[in-house]
């Protein structure tokens, strides 16, 4: 289990940056340059959860930018992040990790409760890392609604 105040784990994974060019995010080229990182794992693009979460950070960017770098991650290909990014004009880098590595060192991969059944899969997490590669905060099974609004009060507090 990773908790706040744990040293984030090191990830580069291939995805797009905020101008929708394909890349590699790697955690430590963040963290140099002294911003705070949101990193936010998501289930999958352009299902109605994800598209509000994905929208909600696009339309507060204004807030988050001058504190934050914001990353999205899912398990889908960096086509798919291509198709979604574009229908919904996404303004933040968005990363690929179809092994679910990643996923898994910040224990946003495992069982979860969907509509009173046990699945396995991505679990809504959102974590604010500072540049010292430490995390500051960190949310499991985020709810959408007023998750950003959130996310931003504890970046004016921490960033």
């Amino acid at each position: 289990m990773i908790n706040e105040g744990d040293k984030a784990p090191e990830f580069c994974l291939k995805g797009l940056d905020p101008e929708g060019n394909e890349t590699e995010i790697c955690l430590k080229d963040f963290l140099k340059e002294g911003k705070c990182v949101v990193l936010y794992f998501y289930p999958k693009d352009n299902t109605p959860g994800c598209t509000q979460e994905a929208c909600d950070f696009r339309d507060n960017f204004n807030k988050i930018g001058e504190k934050a770098v914001v990353i999205g991650v899912s398990p889908d290909s960096v086509e798919s992040h291509k198709k979604f990014k574009e229908k919904y004009n996404l303004n933040f880098y968005l990363a690929s990790d179809p092994d679910k590595k990643v996923l898994q060192a910040y224990d946003a991969w495992g069982e979860k409760k969907m509509y009173g059944k046990t699945t396995v899969g991505v679990i809504r997490s959102t974590f604010i890392i500072k540049p010292d590669g430490t995390i500051a905060k960190k949310w499991r099974n985020v709810r959408v609604k007023g998750h950003v609004d959130k996310v931003i009060e504890q970046l004016d507090k921490l960033c």
